[in-house]
């Protein structure tokens, strides 16, 4: 039993892995290794009544993540439903390429933190296409971008999904990871715009845009609503104990009513693609459903005691935890963060390691800012490589250096503030 649902995991890691190469979809080998993985384990098992247990309280576990993504997603589809994101592109009003770089680089630092890296990707390259018309400057704003956006995303337990697993699951605090990882991940972002800051030449943007004066008058409505919504869900967690998803459920619910009193005097066909129900239509579904599956096969690793074992194999043959973060933050370039981290979260305990301890803040690092690395290595990196044609080729001889120099800046600093 235990070799047949290593395989299977393997398998589907791999099929993940290669998505872009057997052009499948990771979410369908992520679904089928879950469901795979778990149909072994119950038909194997003597007691069927504890694995259904089991599988009920993983289930619990990640519907919370679910959830959370959900309603995260919705709010965002909807402010920019709403043309909110424009706001943020005409208060662009530079045309020098390296004013331009450490403006935009910035935004996408910040904006990450609010509205999370994959989607601050999305809104910056759209930004980006309207700003810049040269192809090779373009690319290159956005490699930067994508390695400021990754590291943006660190230090905010809504900003990637792998400091959220780490935040709702309870193995860091919101508080501890602003505080704590601010300082790696803002030296992280800006290693790449001090280097270009010296290595590229001055020059003019080449038809910079002019402002969108018809923009949607909600905009900056629903932009300040949902922004200012997404902020309040770590202080409702705190205030009142109640899980994150709770929070930004909530949050899409007031986001839901206010958009449709603002909309009540306008006609049916005029309202439908303002409207919640409508955003609900456009988020990503298929990135639930991978989250899904995923983290359904890790449970089934961890429910048949494969993850504990492996964890004191790794332990052993490391022996240094700083060392062994770090090597998940790099590893997170080639494979997957998602079930990387899934796997990390499993493999070592809260009586182990507690909540906020130097561990779990690191791995909160590494993870998001390893896979800046190499351009599949991330959400954002994947969403630009599709937005603007990267190639892989282009991103490993450009970025890759320069964000390895970014993430062991960033881990440096880390270090000096918490010691090795």
């Amino acid at each position: 039993m235990i070799t047949a649902i290593i395989v299977i995991f393997c398998i589907g890691y791999l099929l993940i892995a290669l998505e872009h190469n057997i052009r499948l979809n990771k979410t369908a080998p992520a679904l089928l290794a879950g469901i795979i993985c778990w149909a072994i384990y119950i038909v194997a098992a003597d007691n069927k009544q504890l694995v259904q247990e089991q599988l009920y309280h993983h289930l619990a576990e990640i519907s919370q993540i679910l959830f959370f993504l959900l309603g995260a997603m919705t709010i965002v589809e909807l402010i920019d439903a709403h043309d909110g994101f424009d706001i943020v592109k005409n208060q662009i009003n530079t045309k020098n390429n390296k004013r331009l770089l450490w403006v935009m680089s910035l935004i996408s630092f910040f904006l990450a933190a609010i509205i999370d890296n994959l989607t601050t990707a999305i809104v910056m390259v759209s930004i980006l296409r309207k700003v810049v018309k040269d192809k090779e400057q373009r690319l290159l704003f956005a490699g930067v971008m994508v390695i400021c956006a990754n590291a943006g995303g660190v230090w905010s337990p809504i900003g990637a999904v792998t400091t959220t697993m780490l935040w709702i699951k309870g193995q860091v605090s919101a508080g501890a990871v602003i505080t704590e990882i601010f300082l790696p991940s803002l030296a992280c972002a800006l290693t790449p715009l001090i280097y270009y800051q010296f290595k590229l030449p001055k020059q003019e943007i080449q038809q910079f845009s002019e402002k969108n004066e018809e923009a949607n008058p909600d905009g900056k409505t629903m932009l300040t609503l949902g922004v200012g919504i997404l902020i309040m869900v770590p202080i409702f967690k705190t205030l009142t104990g109640l899980p994150p998803f709770m929070g930004m459920l909530l949050g899409l619910g007031l986001v839901w009513v206010i958009s449709e009193v603002i909309h009540s005097n306008k006609d049916d066909e005029r309202r439908r693609p303002l409207s919640v129900a409508h955003a609900l239509s456009r988020i990503d579904t298929s990135s639930i459903l991978f989250f899904l599956g995923i983290l359904l096969a890790v449970g089934a690793l961890e429910s048949t005691h494969i993850l504990t074992n492996f964890s004191e194999i790794v332990t052993n043959a490391v022996k240094d935890f700083n060392l062994i973060s770090l090597i998940i933050g790099a590893s997170s370039s080639v494979v997957d963060n998602v079930p990387l981290l899934a796997a990390v979260q499993n493999m070592y305990s809260m009586e182990q390691f507690p909540m906020d301890s130097k561990f779990w803040l690191l791995t909160a690092y590494s993870t998001g800012t390893g896979g800046s690395i190499l351009i599949i290595g991330s959400a954002a990196g994947v969403a630009a490589m599709g937005m603007e044609d990267i190639t892989f080729t282009w991103y490993l001889k450009r970025m890759s250096l320069i964000a390895i120099a970014g993430f062991l800046v960033g881990a440096g600093v880390f270090f000096l503030l918490h010691g090795w």
